[in-house]
């Protein structure tokens, strides 16, 4: 009997030692905040984690998604970093006020995100952009080339390279012409098929893409009044290339280091666009990965190491 006492207390001992190891607390450094700042008269949700003396990345998330995005990359740099994910107006848990009573243009949101960093006492910073942090990071660059420390480029055009293909046809028709129709017209892209498609084209294997990810993103779409946001701002997109000069002179002068960790699959931001930043960059560590545009969500390991390399020899240089 007490053989076989001992021999039933000893896996559930095995199993007490094994759930008290799975549920020690995450060290301090790499659990992640949930917080949110008013700026401006808006409440702006972040994620934060990692120390607060140590160098800081700010995460700037791409559409139709939010900081969410960023989820398994913040505390995979945590623990030596300072890591900073907000979300845009409009966006992910941020305030949505309707069209009629925020101007949803890329100088605003580029306007709150530097008012956010300033309030949260950012004053220097590793900027990750990707997609819609593209032009919100490189107005901050542009503004305050003092603080940037160096660039991670996910994705995100500064060249008009890659910007000429069949995705970007109705946008660009509604740039000339702001009319209803072609407003409605690009309606389509905020159905929950098209989310879908934004998070699984070009990836090598759909089965690794969690539907939580669409499963987050389309109700905040779907609220009321979210569309007409969201073509505000694919009529402001057009403000952008303009600007594509003026971010380029900012490469050339400013020099800052720049990893670039893109997508190759993506249709919306094709590898295209990255290749013209060697044009203007000395120091760029470039990689293209077999993946498509959202691709923290395949290779968020991948990206997380060659940032982690990236910055480990950028910022004690």
């Amino acid at each position: 009997m007490t053989t076989l006492k001992n021999i039933a207390i000893a896996p559930a001992l095995t199993a007490v030692g094994s759930f008290a190891d799975a549920a020690e607390p995450t060290t301090p450094t790499t659990q992640v905040l949930h917080r949110t700042v008013k700026i401006d008269g808006l409440d702006i949700f972040y994620r934060e984690a990692g120390p607060k003396d140590a160098p800081t990345v700010l995460l700037l998330h791409g559409f139709p998604t939010s900081s969410h995005m960023f989820r398994n990359l913040i505390p995979a740099l945590a623990d030596k970093h300072h890591v900073v994910a907000p979300d845009y107006p409009g966006f992910g848990s941020s305030s949505a006020p309707s069209v009629n009573d925020f101007d949803y243009t890329f100088d605003n949101l580029a306007n709150v995100i530097e008012k956010f960093t300033e309030t949260l006492g950012l004053e220097k910073y590793s900027i990750y952009l990707m997609d819609y942090g593209a032009p919100v990071g490189f107005r901050l660059a542009v503004r305050h080339p003092e603080r940037v420390q160096s660039l991670i480029v996910q994705n995100g055009n500064a060249y008009d390279d890659g910007i000429d293909n069949d995705f970007w046809e109705p946008i660009k028709e509604y740039w000339k012409d702001r009319s209803k129709e072609n407003g409605d017209g690009l309606r389509s892209f905020l159905t929950l098929d098209a989310t879908k498609w934004q998070f699984t084209h070009g990836v090598r294997n759909v089965e690794t893409i969690s539907p939580d990810t669409w499963g987050h993103v389309q109700p905040l779409l779907d609220r009321p009044g979210n569309q007409e946001i969201q073509l505000a701002l694919f009529f402001s997109y057009g403000s952008n290339p303009p600007l594509y000069p003026q971010w380029q002179e900012y490469l050339r002068k400013h020099q800052p280091p720049t990893l670039i960790a893109w997508g190759k699959n993506d249709a919306i931001f094709p590898a295209a666009g990255a290749h013209p930043y060697k044009r203007d960059l000395k120091n760029v560590d470039f990689h293209l990965l077999d993946t498509g545009h959202f691709a923290l969500e395949e290779d968020d390991a991948v990206i997380a190491s060659l940032i982690r390399g990236f910055l480990g020899k950028q910022l004690t240089e």
